[in-house]
């Protein structure tokens, strides 16, 4: 297993809507998607387009969301993980198990906000860095 191209970069905010705004402002960063609920996922999402990538901004939706806990840490808000493509989720997440590396949660792949299966990677195996992997969606190149 090889990680593919970056998807995106995960941005957790207190606040969506201000974060879409200062991406704009600041770097042109204008074509963004609409924000969306996420309820089984307990955060709202929406996705800038870059032109290369996308930043995924990720604000809390209810009280058990996931990023409460980080945003606890961080009341601004930063860089939460970054997302790489892979072409097989489940053989993805054998050859991290098999590497030493630690799925987190169930270890299941879920439906991610993309619509596809993702698993996420202990920040502790890659030096700090909350890594998703994604299932390549549909026609990706």
């Amino acid at each position: 297993m090889k990680i593919g191209r970056l998807n995106h970069i995960g941005v957790a905010t207190p606040d969506i809507e201000a974060a879409k705004a200062t991406w704009a402002a600041l770097y042109g960063a204008d074509k963004a998607t609409p924000v969306k609920d996420f309820p089984h996922l307990g955060v709202k999402v929406c996705f800038i387009d870059t032109g290369n990538t996308e930043i995924e901004l990720i604000e809390p939706l209810g009280e058990g969301s996931p990023i409460r806990k980080f945003l606890e840490n961080n009341p601004k808000g930063g860089q939460h993980h970054v997302c790489f493509e892979v072409d097989d989720i489940i053989a993805a997440r054998d050859a991290m198990r098999d590497r030493g590396a630690t799925v987190l949660g169930s270890g299941e792949p879920y439906i991610g906000a993309h619509g596809v299966p993702v698993i996420f990677v202990h920040p502790k195996d890659t030096h700090g860095v909350l890594v998703e992997l994604m299932q390549k969606p549909e026609g990706a190149h």
